[in-house]
């Protein structure tokens, strides 16, 4: 996309909840914005133009061109990011940067402005600048919930999350403060996950005026609490760790390589976008892996219940790659196993619960926050209980059984 205009505010469409594109929640960067922004950062040279505008709909991101190379510039509202909130991004990220291989994926770091800073509050916004990262964007424009174009993605995508995990493991954080639009697992992970609800529900005023008008409680004790049941046992062997919680194609960038010098045809070059890390357990990262890559949740609603279900909707064939992938790094236990299969259905919830916090508070959207309680806090476990379903989770335990 060319824009030379110093004052249009030319951007695109935005992913909405279902496979239509809608116009943007915020407004898109504009060529002055961003030229005023990056005089805190004299390193990057001259601003000259953008080059194209990123479709997530959470925040509004830009690729600039400027003299010394490309730049990805993301602007987010402060209800979403403080400055501290995304220092705790930051900061993961470094320690990744200095702990991944050398033959591994890298991660991109935010540049620092002249006084240091990685994190810039404008106004009611909050900033971050990178370098545009290494690799290609074969997935920029796909929408969440789709799958890997190749099987030997999946496989690589599993390789890079067993390589990330390796890399976490001594990164010392508590857990997260920001409480919009952030994937964790502490409800689950309790011996009380109505009482853990409930605090989680009331530091999220948006979130708490929803559910008072939906019968929540009877909801999670019907839906969700029979999968905690078969979850519990095994919660406490879970080991705590940094996690990135998003782990879905358009969050990395590709390197192809010759299959007959590497044995295998793709590379994860960069890992991107950490909006979502949080301080889980590893098994938890790979359940989002799954649960974010190998279903087509937005084609389930169309698609009968029965054998027909199935049908292109589940990618075993990228599930068992993507589990090849991580299983060559580290090899998952029969406890992993146990506990990945459990926490399928639960995997969701809250970043489900932190959609729905940001839909009815922030952007004001009943019908919004209707569609995340209903189809994605409920629908996605429950379609757990399905043929479709109960299959996946059977797939998994059977690979191991071999």
């Amino acid at each position: 996309m060319d824009n030379d205009s110093a004052s249009s505010p030319v951007g695109g469409l935005a992913h909405g909840l279902g496979t239509e594109e809608v116009l943007p929640s915020w407004p898109p960067l504009t060529l002055d914005e961003v030229r005023r922004l990056l005089e805190r950062y004299p390193q990057v040279g001259e601003v000259k133009r953008l080059t194209w505008y990123s479709p997530r709909p959470f925040s509004s991101a830009c690729v600039v061109e400027t003299s010394t190379g490309l730049l990805f510039v993301k602007r987010l509202i402060k209800a979403i990011r403080s400055v501290d909130d995304l220092l705790e991004e930051h900061r993961f990220i470094a320690h990744l940067a200095l702990h991944l291989p050398d033959d591994g994926p890298a991660v991109s770091v935010a540049l620092a402005d002249r006084h240091g800073a990685t994190v810039i509050a404008d106004e009611g916004w909050t900033v971050e600048v990178h370098r545009l990262a290494q690799g290609a964007d074969l997935y920029r424009d796909a929408f969440s919930w789709t799958p890997f174009l190749l099987t030997e993605h999946a496989n690589a995508a599993g390789r890079a999350l067993a390589q990330m995990h390796q890399a976490a493991a001594n990164y010392e954080a508590p857990v997260r403060t920001a409480t919009l639009l952030v994937s964790g697992f502490s409800v689950f992970n309790s011996d009380d996950p109505m009482g853990e609800m409930q605090r989680y529900i009331d530091v999220r005023p948006g979130l708490a005026s929803y559910l008072a008008q939906r019968p929540w409680r009877e909801d999670v004790t019907r839906v969700l609490m029979p999968f905690h049941a078969q979850l519990q046992p095994l919660l406490k062997n879970l080991v705590p760790l940094w996690t990135h919680n998003d782990w879905h194609a358009s969050n990395l960038l590709w390197r192809e390589l010759d299959v007959a010098e590497n044995g295998h045809f793709a590379q994860v070059a960069t890992i991107l976008d950490f909006g979502l890390c949080d301080k889980t357990c590893a098994v938890y990262d790979l359940a989002i892996a799954i649960v974010t890559n190998i279903v087509e949740w937005l084609k389930l609603p169309q698609a009968a219940e029965g054998a027909s279900a199935n049908d292109g909707l589940i990618h075993f064939d990228q599930l068992d790659a993507l589990l090849d992938g991580y299983d060559a790094f580290t090899p998952l236990s029969a406890y992993d196993v146990a506990a990945i299969t459990a926490m399928l259905p639960l995997a969701h919830v809250e970043f489900a619960l932190s959609e729905l916090a940001y839909f009815y508070g922030v952007q004001g959207s009943a019908e919004n926050a209707a569609v995340a309680y209903d189809t994605y806090l409920l629908g996605h476990a429950e379609w757990f209980n399905s043929a479709a379903g109960r299959r996946l989770l059977m797939h998994i335990q059977n690979r191991y059984k071999r």
